[in-house]
């Protein structure tokens, strides 16, 4: 007999990675690897805030799923992931019985939670509450890298940490969209910085398709091109001719792309109610509209002569802050697509009528206002950044806790 001197069978060899894929695979690596210590502080806040949620709802008889899950604007996404775009509140006789439609909330938060209850064994509740936790550590990540790329790591990690420990930080735990739209933004705007513009338009798209404020991730995308294509009208010449052409057709489509998403949902919301403007008129019957701050005014006046909850006046020391800290980032001239962004969310803000309460979480995603105090706190000695985080921390969860188990304000 003779011995069998065939080659042993390989198995084959999965197919090698374009050079392209596998840069791209390595440079994400290696921005998670530089964000872990910054993103490992962001999640030790956001558990010493679940911890004290769960510890005070527990003494307070009430479940910490149900408060973090499935309370105010968390219930209306949830029914929407349930029965769709149906659902609305019984007429209010106070407010001339108008009808409160679920067609004010936008459906990027819970196609996401559908799509989850559907390959996941889970409630909508659940999903939710994993929607926002992934979205809070996206956002985490996105906004260390844009601190990182500006002004280097030391700032990038005080800048996450900062925006873990805001008052109203609790609301990043709960099954809401401001992580979302946080997470969309920062990565967008990264995209801008790094001009990748396909990439910025596409995640401006999905950020409008987020919340209503989303529009400003558009109008920071449409800016920059149209600043971009502007100073390369200059370049193109020459050898730098084709280059050239390649950027402005990206940053045109970047551009485009970015505000389908908003658009989009008042197209669909128009014609499901029939007129051009449906989704203001649902805007409307929610008492939501924009009126250069005129409400807000009167609503700052009646605080200042009246009386009410705790949370209203916190809201009006945060709100102030936030202007002074808007005055402090343009002073320090931070890039185009910052300023637009955190301009346009912060009129949005100020310049909406009713939800005073509500003002401070609308203004979660706007983290570049935190770069003059992460700047201030990095270059300040330890101890003195130390005691700044620790008090910070400790208004963090008391704040949180107090806003989510006690006020009677709407989150």
């Amino acid at each position: 007999m003779s011995a069998d001197t065939s080659a042993p069978i390989r198995a084959p060899e999965p197919p090698a990675q374009p050079p392209e894929q596998r840069r791209t695979a390595h440079r994400l690596r290696a921005s998670l690897r530089r964000a872990g210590p910054a993103l490992g502080l962001y999640a030790a806040s956001r558990l010493a805030g679940l911890v004290c949620t769960v510890v005070w709802a527990g003494w307070v008889g009430k479940h910490p799923r149900t408060l973090l899950g499935y309370s105010w604007d968390s219930v209306w996404y949830v029914d929407i992931v349930r029965h769709g775009y149906n659902s609305a509140l019984p007429p209010d006789p106070a407010k001339h019985g108008v009808t409160f439609s679920d067609m004010a909330f936008f459906p990027l938060f819970p196609m996401l939670m559908r799509t989850l209850t559907t390959v996941l064994p889970i409630t909508a509740v659940t999903a939710g509450l994993l929607v926002a936790w992934v979205a809070s550590g996206a956002a985490a990540w996105g906004i260390y890298a844009i601190g990182e790329r500006l002004h280097g790591r030391r700032v990038a990690t005080v800048l996450v940490v900062l925006w873990g420990l805001l008052p109203h930080a609790i609301v990043q735990s709960m099954a809401y969209t401001e992580p979302l739209l946080t997470a969309l933004a920062a990565w967008s705007l990264y995209a801008v910085l790094t001009r990748r513009w396909v990439w910025a338009g596409s995640l401006a798209l999905l950020a409008g398709a987020s919340r209503p404020n989303g529009i400003a991730v558009a109008a920071a995308v449409c800016c920059c091109a149209a600043a971009e294509l502007w100073q390369s009208r200059g370049r193109d010449r020459g050898r730098d001719r084709g280059r050239g052409a390649q950027g402005s057709w990206r940053a045109w489509a970047g551009a485009a792309l970015s505000p389908l998403g908003w658009l989009g949902y008042l197209a669909w919301v128009g014609y499901r109610r029939g007129s051009w403007r449906g989704y203001f008129a649902v805007q409307d019957e929610w008492g939501s509209r924009f009126d250069f701050g005129a409400n807000a005014l009167r609503f700052i006046r009646y605080l200042l002569i009246g009386k009410a909850s705790f949370a209203y006046f916190v809201a009006l020391v945060i709100l102030s802050v936030s202007l002074l800290l808007l005055a402090l980032l343009a002073v320090d001239r931070p890039p185009l697509s910052l300023l637009v962004y955190t301009l346009v969310l912060v009129a949005i803000t100020l310049g909406g009528s009713n939800y005073f309460a509500s003002k401070p979480r609308f203004l979660l995603p706007a983290f570049p206002l935190l770069l003059p105090v992460a700047l201030a706190m990095a270059r300040a000695r330890p101890r003195a950044a130390v005691l700044t985080g620790g008090a910070l921390a400790g208004l963090s969860l008391v704040y949180g806790t107090y806003l989510l188990t006690v006020a009677h304000a709407p989150l």
